[in-house]
């Protein structure tokens, strides 16, 4: 089975969605949104921008001088 986006209000009324792998474990979860359309431009958004976006490691002591 492949991953899937599982879109979904929470219980502060607010939309999310989860990301999961092929066995169902969630790998990756949203912002919220206040309106659906909104979480659902947020996951054409992940699918748009990601599919080939590198893997880099984060360096907070270099962001912090400017590098």
């Amino acid at each position: 089975m492949t991953g899937k986006f599982e879109w979904f209000n929470d219980k502060a009324g607010k939309w999310r969605w989860h990301l999961l792998a092929g066995n169902g474990q969630i790998i990756a979860t949203s912002q919220a949104y206040k309106s659906k359309q909104a979480c659902m431009d947020g996951i054409e958004s992940v699918r748009k921008n990601a599919p080939a976006a590198p893997v880099v490691e984060h360096q907070p002591e270099k962001m912090m001088a400017g590098v």
